[in-house]
């Protein structure tokens, strides 16, 4: 142990010092716009300055190059645009020439093989099984009552025994907490209860961040050199490293244990009671155990990450407009009038047309991926006129995309979720997946698009109606350097019970 930690010091040290050196000497002749490329490093020394402003400096660099720019310093050619007629292009017109590629899924290996990483004909399949399973109203079913039940008997308790005593509550955790329950009870039919006064360690969902930590780390080096530290087992490889194992080794007991029940039960056939995302594939003789471990880990992110991603940007920016919690809580009486829960269900969300808008007014400003990466399998011409060949590596920056004034006007900056609805208020303006992709675009729009719409409005709605969300003042808000949009160190707030019900 003490031989590992020595070696790491020995290369991260010195690595460090070089980074910081040539970007010191080299920072007066350097290109704001433009990323130098360095030996061993990269292009790190450029990003040392704004990594933990990564995706706003993303955005200026954008809109002070027409949306779009290309780049390429020695081996490395990037092409970076939030233009949504080039994100058209890519995402949907011209789909097949930009698949995620080799190189997305040896940074992703943990969920190598599974529709993540996958692309053609293997993708087309697996989102036709994908869709199936998420077709299932047996399963939506399941979700949706497990939703209801975390809500009303597991997070209003205990948001109101933390009210009760005052104390500062972390929203980001406590969102997290829920949300892991909900999708690991939805797709291995176990509850893990990680949403308890207890408040027990989350080590799974703590190596799902790892993996989303160390993934953005593996797209700013070069491939070569986390694949040393890969080998090695030092530095980010050694938490990734880590963070695998505890994945595989909890898809693998919720594997065994549904064989092992199976055969109790003496049939193979998926019980009435088992509805779960694993009763769909335990028995399909085309997922071996690797690739099923890795179709598990996929469902776990694209559930989990990216709703308890969002909701503490939807609590942060709520708790700084009282306005838009009053117009909330305003559409809210009439259906909470008629109930004797405090909670609403999955019929009620369908008539919140005002509460959605809210939830897409923040994706807007804060999507959960703020970066889609391509690959380029032939040489093509963006409608931006650039051209791009194999090889490249193309990078659509959504969080930028909801930053562009010629597309939300000239309050793009401004939180507004009036401008999603229609004059009367009563329907929702539609706007296009390529100026608003943080659902994707095209064939890989998200399969689980609606259930998490539906998700986010019962628990953002159970909230605001119970629940004032006052933030701790003296807080820095800033972004985790990570793959998703997670807030660096969680939001903490004071919680308040609301006295007045209808």
């Amino acid at each position: 142990m003490v031989f590992w930690c020595s070696l790491e010091l020995l290369i991260f040290i010195p690595t460090l010092l070089v980074v910081l050196g040539l970007y010191m000497s080299s920072s007066k002749n350097t290109s704001t716009l433009l990323p130098l490329k360095w030996p061993l490093v990269g292009i790190l020394p450029s990003l040392v300055p704004c990594l933990y402003r990564l995706h706003h400096s993303t955005f200026k660099r954008l809109e002070t190059s027409g949306h779009s720019h290309k780049y390429g310093i020695a081996n490395i050619r990037i092409f970076m645009t939030c233009d949504p007629a080039n994100i058209q292009h890519i995402l949907s017109l011209n789909h097949a020439n930009y698949p995620k590629g080799d190189e997305f899924a040896e940074i992703f290996d943990v969920t190598r093989g599974s529709l993540f990483t996958a692309d053609g004909e293997p993708c087309r399949r697996m989102r036709a099984s994908y869709q199936g399973v998420l077709r299932n109203q047996q399963l939506v079913g399941l979700m949706t009552k497990c939703c209801l039940d975390k809500v009303e008997n597991g997070l209003l308790p205990l948001m109101a025994y933390m009210a009760e005593t005052s104390a500062p509550v972390d929203m980001s955790d406590l969102m997290t907490r829920l949300v892991f329950d909900l999708y690991a009870t939805a797709i291995f039919g176990v509850d893990p209860a990680r949403l308890s006064l207890h408040m027990p360690q989350m080590a799974v969902s703590n190596a799902m961040d790892t993996v989303m930590e160390v993934g953005l780390v593996r797209q700013i080096v070069p491939a070569t050199c986390w694949k040393v530290m890969r080998r090695l087992n030092i530095g980010p490889e050694k938490r990734l490293a880590a963070a695998q194992a505890v994945l595989r080794c909890f898809t693998t007991d919720m594997i065994k244990e549904r064989r092992r029940r199976r055969r109790n039960n003496g049939h193979d056939v998926i019980s009435q009671d088992h509805v779960d995302v694993l009763s769909n594939y335990i028995n399909d003789p085309d997922y071996n155990d690797d690739l099923l471990q890795a179709t598990l880990i996929s469902y776990m992110i694209a559930g989990r990450d990216t709703i308890s991603t969002t909701l503490p940007w939807i609590f942060y920016r709520l708790a700084k407009d009282p306005r838009v919690v009053s117009s909330i809580r305003d559409e809210l009486a009439p259906i909470m009038s008629r109930k004797a829960t405090t909670t609403i269900g999955a019929e009620d969300t369908k008539h919140l047309m005002y509460l959605e808008a809210v939830l897409l007014e923040t994706l807007r400003l804060y999507p959960p991926i703020p970066v889609e990466r391509k690959s380029v399998a032939a040489h093509d011409v963006m409608p931006s006129g650039h051209t791009v060949s194999p090889g490249d590596t193309v990078l659509v920056s959504i969080y930028s995309v909801g930053r562009i004034e010629a597309v939300w006007g000239s309050d793009c900056r401004e939180y507004r979720p009036d401008r999603w609805l229609s004059e009367d208020g009563r329907q929702l303006r539609h706007v296009p997946s390529h100026k608003f992709p943080a659902f994707n675009s095209g064939p890989r729009l998200c399969l689980g698009k609606d259930i998490a719409i539906t998700h986010l409005k019962i628990i953002v709605a159970a909230v605001v109606w119970n629940f004032d969300v006052i933030v701790l003042d003296g807080q820095a808000i800033n972004k985790k350097l990570s793959c998703l949009l997670q807030m660096n160190k969680g939001l903490k707030v004071n919680l308040k019970k609301r006295e007045m019900q209808v």
